[in-house]
């Protein structure tokens, strides 16, 4: 048996046995995910056939890197129920490939299957949870571990390796469409639901990781000017290292292997050509052992810069690209080695990294050959579900409850459920979704009618469209209003693709004038206002007199100063997922109590922008001279049933010198939380802190730690909280991550408008020792 055969030898010995076979041409198709898993098979009437175009694609270099999206289905891949893979032949279509590679290439290298997972796996009847922006709503790294375990297990039971999912991506201009993929607008928080993802996906076993999540984008692609998609961060390297570094470095911290570049440039370099980025920070400074694969067709971007495909292939690996996603530009990376342009040392290292991830899960052993059949088992099981809904209720965000009138009451005898997100699957899932069976996705107006009794009749009308204009129904919708006790109006937008849409070449939505899209991947927007005639809708009804409880279903915040006037209460629920809507009946009964908050603070309008919590603290006037320079809701805000009280247990001053600092020791205080209403419920409990000494401008308030704890009603809880280096350190003047010595501002409470504050003294020993030992001289 060959030694890279061998799974008694260590990887790096089968990988070096490997390599010093491989000829320049076997290398070069490792570094190649060029086409489309959805044009590798046909589906016959007696199962699946490999096509013609797969077939000459291993031919072209006697091997293949990587597939991706095998099990994708969507508008774009033109993939559903009728063509695709269905769950139970998953794995065989998987081994059928496999088989197929190993039995005509000449080594036999495995190839990697790479899945789109940014809510769940992007495939038929897979699991759909909550967009990233509700996610980071529930403030519970925990659950989203299990949450990314379960599509994890789903990833894997299929035959997949690697879910790309999006984690590194920071909001900070909310105008921008895939707002809805990212966990927060603030570093801290997004670096713990990162965390939170390797881990659930990866497995407590580092040694034998289950399937490996492909954190994205890296890095900054949520500063992109005017909020475009794609478009140029004009940051500076401290801005980059505060803000968008952090989570990608805690993704790596916790032993992730692989990751994906942006399409954005940082100070005129693109990423896909930022040495300094994907080399220098990434692999020598944080010791990153993992791939960096490219993003949908980026490298042919880098066109932009060369002029010369075996150029632009240079920047790419140079930088410190390793695997392709269907760009021609690393199709030309042999013809550039044998003109110079790239020395073969530099194809070995992306070749070295891609065979790394094969080998550390286990491709190249028999026992990898996935059971056909399981699959069925694990995708859709009870506990996927529950943790599913569990999620949903958690990220839901009470912003107003006016005169507290919820929760509804279960015996009203009628009740008006109202507006373009009220019945509609699709809506409540965002953008990546797959094609739907209609029983598997609970709506707002499902979840209400399973929710009331016999005697309460609930009443429906879409009332209008997302950006349509068509007020057509708004006779009917007042007439139903008057009738009834309470409207729920489910407003907002939707990122649902449809089957004909045109798109770009890298599936981003290609014109979205014709359709209903308000959000996703390329639908950025300039006015965060609501879309079409919604706002006419909530007027007509509030006329009626009869009490509006709005739910906003969106992946992005909308400004909502005039919602807010006409409604009484106003409900949140992001993108909810499949069992979105029994999570927001729950809520609106009171079955469960709204605990989510805000990761992004809500703008009052797009005129204010940016309107993020921590913005530096450097003098400048706040507000406009013609409107308010605050957030309408603020960063960590969300109200709850009931009401919390927090005091510190000790009010003076908390002490540390930099030296304990350096030595790894911890500063630890402790917070009181009560719950003092009626209701047992979740508070989120709120660590900021903001440097008072400073060789730089410091921002308002950073946010450094946080603990969701359930408190029954009256009961009182203490809270222990710590910081340490990393915690307080920053980038000083000279670009140094150093903790200065000085006053820090401590901040606790329920929201980044915090309710107690003390200082932190960091002391500087050695300092006062040498001016006493001077003195004494």
């Amino acid at each position: 048996m060959e030694k890279y055969k061998d799974s008694h030898y260590p990887i790096h010995e089968r990988l070096n046995s490997l390599i010093n076979q491989m000829t320049l041409k076997e290398k070069v198709g490792q570094l190649n995910q060029k086409m489309y898993g959805w044009e590798a098979y046909n589906k016959t009437e007696n199962g699946y056939e490999l096509t013609s175009a797969f077939k000459e694609q291993v031919a072209k270099f006697d091997s293949m890197g990587a597939l991706y999206g095998l099990f994708r289905a969507d508008p774009w891949s033109n993939v559903n129920f009728a063509n695709g893979i269905k769950v139970e032949n998953s794995a065989a279509v998987t081994n059928m490939i496999q088989k197929y590679v190993k039995e005509n290439t000449r080594l036999g290298i495995p190839v990697l299957f790479s899945e789109e997972c940014p809510h769940g796996h992007q495939a038929l009847d897979s699991t759909i949870f909550p967009t990233h922006i509700g996610s980071g709503a529930s403030w519970n790294p925990q659950l989203q571990q299990m949450v990314s375990k379960h599509v994890a297990d789903e990833l894997h039971a299929r035959g997949g390796h690697l879910g790309l999912v999006s984690t590194l991506d920071i909001v900070r201009d909310p105008r921008w469409g895939r707002t809805e993929e990212c966990f927060s607008e603030d570093p801290f928080l997004s670096s713990k639901m990162t965390e939170a993802v390797v881990r659930g996906m990866q497995g407590e076993n580092e040694n034998t990781p289950k399937v490996l999540p492909v954190l994205k984008h890296f890095a900054a692609q949520g500063a992109g000017v005017g909020g475009h998609n794609s478009g140029p961060a004009l940051i500076g390297e401290r801005e980059l290292r505060e803000i968008f570094l952090p989570p990608m470095k805690a993704g790596v911290q916790s032993g992730v292997l692989a990751c994906m570049a942006a399409y954005n440039e940082i100070d005129g370099v693109p990423c896909h050509a930022n040495h300094h980025l994907l080399t220098k920070i990434l692999r020598e400074e944080w010791d990153y052992k993992g791939i960096v694969m490219a993003d949908g067709t980026a490298l042919d971007r880098l066109l932009l810069l060369t002029g010369n495909k075996e150029l632009a292939a240079a920047y790419g690996l140079k930088a410190g690209v390793d695997l392709s996603l269907w760009d021609d530009v690393y199709m030309e990376i042999e013809t550039a080695v044998k003109s110079g342009k790239i020395e073969e040392q530099l194809v070995d290292k992306a070749v070295s990294r891609v065979l790394y991830l094969k080998f550390k899960l286990g491709l190249f052993d028999e026992t990898t050959t996935r059971s056909e059949g399981k699959a069925s088992n694990v995708i859709g099981s009870r506990r996927a579900i529950e943790t599913n809904v569990e999620m949903a209720r958690q990220s839901i965000v009470l912003v107003e409850n006016k005169n507290k009138i919820l929760p509804i009451s279960k015996r009203l005898k009628k009740i008006a459920v109202i507006g373009p997100n009220a019945d509609n699957i699709y809506n409540l899932l965002g953008d990546y979704t797959p094609p739907q069976r209609r029983e598997n996705v609970v709506t707002i107006l499902d979840g209400i009618k399973s929710m009331v009794g016999k005697d309460t009749e609930v009443l429906y009308a879409k009332g209008c469209g997302i950006r349509d204009k068509d007020k057509s129904e708004f006779t009917t919708v007042k007439k139903m209003a008057k009738e009834a006790d309470i409207v729920v109006l489910a407003l907002g937008g939707t990122s649902a693709r449809e089957f004909g849409m045109e798109f770009e070449n890298n599936g981003a939505a290609k014109g979205f004038n014709e359709t209903e899209m308000d959000c996703g991947e390329n639908i950025d927007v300039a006015n965060l206002e609501l879309g079409g005639v919604q706002l006419d809708l909530v007027k007509e009804i509030h006329s009626t007199g009869t009490p509006i409880i709005s739910v906003l279903i969106q992946g992005r915040p909308y400004s909502i100063p005039l919602l807010t006037q006409y409604c009484e209460a106003v409900l949140i629920g992001w993108y909810p997922g499949q069992q979105g809507g029994r999570a927001i009946a729950e809520v609106l009964f009171g079955d469960v109590n709204p605990n989510g908050k805000l990761p992004v603070s809500i703008p009052r309008s797009s005129m204010q922008l940016p309107v993020y919590y921590n913005y530096k603290d450097s003098g400048a006037k706040e507000d406009y001279f013609d409107m308010s320079g605050r957030a309408l809701y603020p960063f960590g805000y969300g109200l709850s049933y009931t009401s919390f009280t927090y005091r510190f247990l000790s009010e003076e001053n908390e002490t540390i010198t930099l030296k304990e600092l350096h030595d790894s020791k911890q500063v630890t205080f402790y917070v009181e939380v009560k719950n003092i209403g009626e209701i047992d419920g979740y508070e989120v409990v709120q660590l900021y802190i903001k440097d008072m000494e400073a060789t730089v401008t410091q921002r308002k308030k950073e946010l450094k730690g946080f603990q969701k704890v359930w408190l029954k009603r009256n009961e009182t809880k203490t809270i222990t909280f710590s910081l340490g280096f990393d915690e307080l350190a920053i980038w000083d003047i000279d670009m140094n991550f150093a903790i200065e010595p000085g006053s820090v501002k401590l901040m606790v409470g329920g929201s980044s408008h915090t309710v107690l504050e003390k200082k932190l003294i960091i002391e500087d020993r050695s300092h006062h020792m040498g001016m006493k030992d001077q003195m004494q001289e």
